[in-house]
């Protein structure tokens, strides 16, 4: 299944917002399974702020990991194994085993203490995350996001002509089904 096809499959939403939230951390993989990294992204939430489903599926973990609050939704029909999104640091509002709509609020942005090993953030955030198996991926990837636009890169310096398009192909097919 292509990516596209998901995101219309799914109907994903923010799981903060809307207005989409601003992203304070981005994905940055690991290039090994203990190595440094971050594995998911940081969205400006603070505490108590509602955090949405943003899709259709199973509460399949609701409790403390760490010291902090974590919640996983296991979507279904995304392949073998399934696509989780996780959140931390938040407060469970449903049990694991609970199915649940897209845009129901599931949990709420946890208070975390300045100078906790929990506050990885300059400020208060809601870390998503997103796995298949245990190979970590970027959440943006299901989001909805404007079309991409080619732009001229002509330089009449260079010899190209001006308006000369360089033809770019955009891989849509990143999470394989």
């Amino acid at each position: 299944m292509r990516l596209t096809t998901l995101v219309l499959a799914l109907g994903l939403l923010w799981p903060v917002g809307p207005p989409p939230p601003e992203i304070i951390r981005g994905w940055h993989p690991p290039p090994g399974p203990y190595a440094a990294g971050h594995r998911g992204i940081d969205l400006a939430a603070p505490p108590g702020t509602r955090v949405l489903a943003p899709a259709a599926g199973t509460v399949t973990f609701a409790g403390p990991v760490g010291g902090r609050g974590v919640l996983t939704l296991t979507l279904p029909g995304t392949g073998t194994p399934p696509l989780r999104t996780t959140f931390t640091p938040v407060t469970p509002l449903v049990r694991a085993g609970t199915r649940v709509p897209a845009g129901t609020p599931i949990a709420q942005v946890a208070q975390v203490a300045p100078g906790s090993p929990a506050a990885h953030c300059p400020r208060s955030c809601l870390h998503w995350g997103l796995l298949r198996g245990d190979r970590y991926l970027n959440p943006l990837l299901l989001t909805k996001r404007a079309p991409s636009r080619l732009l001229p890169v002509g330089d009449r310096r260079a010899g190209r002509p001006h308006g000369h398009t360089t033809h770019i192909h955009l891989r849509t097919d990143v999470l394989r089904y």
